[in-house]
């Protein structure tokens, strides 16, 4: 059995290739982007991967509905109402759905079972705890959520801080527990480590079970040289004071990873995480297609040896 945490758009990615591969996935999701947005409940990272695996997502956009209209969204601009998520139609619905089971008694962990038999995915979709946490980012004009610093804003102001408010509250998903103790392995998937994998680490319970069984747990590098294959990741370490290469990565997860995965061009630096005593893996961890996607699963499943 292998459990994944995930979050964002490399993360789905890597779970679509091991679900071809693999017939018993449990993917234990990001919470701390979810938003609350015209009254609906939105969670990003969990419905990427419900959407992924369903073969409904935008490839292009990496989020929401493929072929999706945006008349709801049209509608609100009628009324004065800011547009900047560009929730669809069909998108809509989801939330909608979910708001309505979280009104009416369901926690998050119920509803995105029974949305997962909706969509039809034979993958466990876990939600890393049913209580609120919320990853806020600080800027030198304040502090902000991330989905507005990121897509409101388009991350454009110096990040001094992030905070995962709730976080050291939060009760771990007890499911959650059980997928990463009964696990053959764990993979920590290339989402952004400081906001899409870093919230569910900031959970004592999680961090804890993690911890114990470390020598089961991989981490894939979402960073090549300096730099991060999409998204802001490299910019949020910079900001938390950690190098912003698969050296810091590796770092920041030596306390709950013994094995890690860096793309061939990083091997300069496969020494210096070996000090770290942590085992090194390399290939080509950009997934373009489908193929890509496909061989870095079949990578991880036949040459990680734990």
């Amino acid at each position: 059995m292998i459990t994944v945490l995930a979050g964002g758009t490399g993360s789905v990615k890597l779970v679509r290739g091991l679900v071809s591969q693999e017939s018993k996935v449990n993917v234990i999701s990001n919470v701390g982007d979810n938003y609350w947005l015209y009254g609906l409940y939105v969670c990003p990272d969990i419905d990427t991967i419900v959407y992924g695996l369903a073969d409904l997502l935008d490839q292009e956009r990496g989020w929401g509905m493929k072929k999706d209209t945006f008349n709801f969204l049209r509608q609100m601009e009628v009324f004065g109402e800011e547009t900047w998520f560009r929730v669809g139609d069909r998108d809509a619905a989801t939330h909608l759905i979910r708001t309505n089971m979280l009104k009416n008694g369901k926690n998050l962990s119920d509803i995105t079972k029974w949305m997962c038999e909706k969509f039809a995915v034979s993958a466990n979709i876990i939600p890393v705890t049913d209580n609120s946490i919320e990853t806020r980012i600080t800027t030198d004009k304040g502090e902000l959520h991330l989905q507005e610093y990121w897509v409101k804003h388009r991350g454009k102001d110096p990040v001094e801080g992030i905070q995962y408010i709730g976080a050291d509250k939060a009760r771990p998903n007890p499911e959650a527990v059980n997928a990463i103790h009964d696990a053959d392995l764990v993979i920590l998937a290339p989402g952004n480590p400081l906001t899409s994998i870093g919230p569910m680490l900031q959970i004592k319970g999680i961090r804890k079970e993690l911890s114990k069984i470390k020598k089961k747990v991989v981490a894939i590098s979402p960073l090549i040289g300096d730099n991060a294959i999409s998204g802001p990741a490299a910019k949020y370490m910079q900001a938390a004071g950690i190098e912003s290469n698969a050296y810091g990565l590796a770092k920041m997860y030596s306390d709950v990873c013994s094995n890690i995965i860096v793309d061939t061009k990083d091997r300069m630096l496969v020494k210096k995480i070996q000090s770290l005593d942590m085992k090194v893996f390399e290939t080509k961890i950009t997934m373009k297609n489908k193929l890509a996607e496909d061989a870095l699963a079949n990578f991880i499943l036949k040459q990680v040896h734990v």
